[in-house]
Parts: C-alpha cells; sequence; structure tokens
C-alpha cells in the first residue's frame, strides 16, 4: 500500500516575482515535505534577475540540492515539460533534464506531449514521441530516473489516448504524473482515470478546479496552468488520496496553484484529510 505525502509545485510563487531559493524557504515554511522546481533552457532575465523561479539547466545541480538541504526539504521531482511531438525540441532537453536530475536528487521528471507540429499527423506523431521517449528513456534507466507522463494535451486528454502515448516505449522508468485538474476539465473522471493509471502512478499534481472554471472550461481545454486551493474547488480529494493509498509505490502530491495564501490553504486541507 502506497503513502501519501505531500508537496508544491514552484509556480506558487510565480506571481510574486521572487527567487527559487525564495519559494523552497516559503514551502518548507508552509509545512511541506517535498518541492517541484521547474528547469529551463538557456537564460532568462527574470530568472537571472532573482525574480522568478524556474532554474536554467546550464546552473549547477547543486543549487537546487543546496537549497533543499539548508530549508529541510526534498525533492518530489522536475517540471521538465516539453512538446514530445517535436524531436527537435525536447530529445536533447529531456535528456538533459535526466542528467540535472539525477545530480540534484530528484527523482522523477514530468512532461506530456506538448502542442502538436501544425503539419504532421496523428500516427506521425507518435511515430515522434516514440522516437523522444526511447532516447530519454535510455538516458533514465542508467541513472534510475522516472519520466512521468501527464495528460495535459491533444493526445493524453483522454485516458485511451493516454495508455497509446505509454505503450509507446517498453520501459519501467516510464510512469504517469497524473493531473487531477486537467483530467477533470478534459471532461473525464478524475477518480476513475486515477484508478485506472495507479499501478504506472509515479507522481500526482494535486490541482483543484474552481467551480467557475469548471462552468466555463470543462470540456472545451486540455489542461490548465494552475488550479485553485485544494479544497476550494471540485475535486474530491478524499477519494483521491483513498486511490493513492491502493498505489504499490508511494506518492507525491505536488499541490499546483498560483499564489502562497492558496499553498497554504491547501496544505491545510489535505492534512486534514491525511
Amino acid at each position: 500500500m502506497g503513502r501519501v505525502y505531500l508537496g508544491v509545485n514552484m509556480e506558487f510563487v510565480r506571481h510574486d516575482d521572487k527567487s527559487f531559493e525564495w519559494g523552497v524557504e516559503k514551502a518548507a515554511e508552509l509545512g511541506y515535505e517535498y518541492v517541484e522546481p521547474m528547469v529551463h533552457w538557456g537564460r532568462e532575465l527574470l530568472s537571472e534577475a532573482g525574480y522568478f523561479h524556474s532554474v536554467s539547466m546550464l546552473d549547477d545541480p547543486l543549487r537546487i540540492r543546496r537549497a533543499c538541504e539548508r530549508a529541510g526539504i526534498k525533492l518530489s521531482g522536475l517540471s521538465a515539460h516539453c512538446p514530445l511531438c517535436k524531436p527537435e525540441v525536447s530529445t536533447e532537453y529531456l535528456k538533459q533534464a535526466i542528467r540535472f536530475a539525477a545530480e540534484c536528487g530528484a527523482p522523477v521528471i514530468n512532461t506530456d506531449e506538448g502542442p502538436k507540429p501544425l503539419w504532421t499527423t496523428v500516427e506521425e506523431d507518435h511515430m515522434l514521441m516514440r522516437y523522444v521517449l526511447r532516447e530519454a528513456a535510455t538516458v533514465a534507466e542508467g541513472r534510475g530516473i522516472l519520466i512521468g507522463l501527464e495528460p495535459h494535451q491533444q493526445y493524453s486528454k483522454t485516458p485511451a489516448g493516454l495508455d497509446r502515448i505509454f505503450e509507446l516505449v517498453d520501459s519501467p522508468v516510464i510512469g504517469i504524473n497524473f493531473d487531477t485538474g486537467n483530467s477533470y476539465l478534459s471532461g473525464e473522471d478524475p477518480i476513475v482515470w486515477l484508478e485506472h493509471v495507479k499501478d504506472r502512478l509515479v507522481h500526482l499534481h494535486a490541482k483543484d478546479i474552481s467551480v467557475d472554471q469548471s462552468a466555463s472550461e470543462r470540456g472545451k481545454v486540455t489542461g490548465t496552468p494552475v488550479g485553485c486551493a485544494c479544497g476550494d474547488g471540485v475535486i474530491d480529494w478524499a477519494q483521491v488520496i483513498a486511490v493513492c493509498k491502493s498505489c504499490p509505490r508511494d506518492i507525491v502530491f505536488s499541490v499546483e496553484c498560483g499564489t502562497v495564501d492558496q499553498a497554504k490553504r491547501s496544505i491545510e486541507h489535505l492534512r486534514a484529510l491525511l
């Protein structure tokens, strides 16, 4: 039976115009046990100036490890989203993210198929994704890093579509990073879908969806950047926890919300249920 731990995706500090290190300290202050940093390629002005939480993979991976050690917090994974349908972007990006994760101490990297090229067919897209995932899995297998595929875009918006991507490459390091909010907005029942993937689950994005957003967007979109505070929306967290406790591995809930106050309310709600 799996144990459930509480973490937070670093998106919760993006509106505070603060650095990665500030966000890690704030997560620990709120009582989270884990954080999920976002990484990027190259250099980006706001992050370099300390006004945004994303970390460049040109930085020393030990920057992340040291920040977490100082705050007494652990890593649940890295947010390494890139378009799997575009191998010119995602092949080397994912391979670098895997090496970066191995050195900083993150056990999982999370990604999705991303927006597709305008000119490719469905079959071509899946062949391109197979190439990217096979290349990435080869790097991940030797390092013991898991790849979490997230329901987020045009193909992964249904259980069958996510299954097809998962089945493209037979590798023990490929699993599912389930997103409760994205699955709900796509029109599916997130509890039924979570039950379907629980044996392959390696990470979970704990995203709640407000009643207003549900009314305006459900069935019309395949995902959303962040949700509302867990407990303020439509997701049944008691059921989510119950399913995850029956998983074969321990699972970290990485809360995806947009503000520090929402992160505070989220951990209070989830702790009460745990």
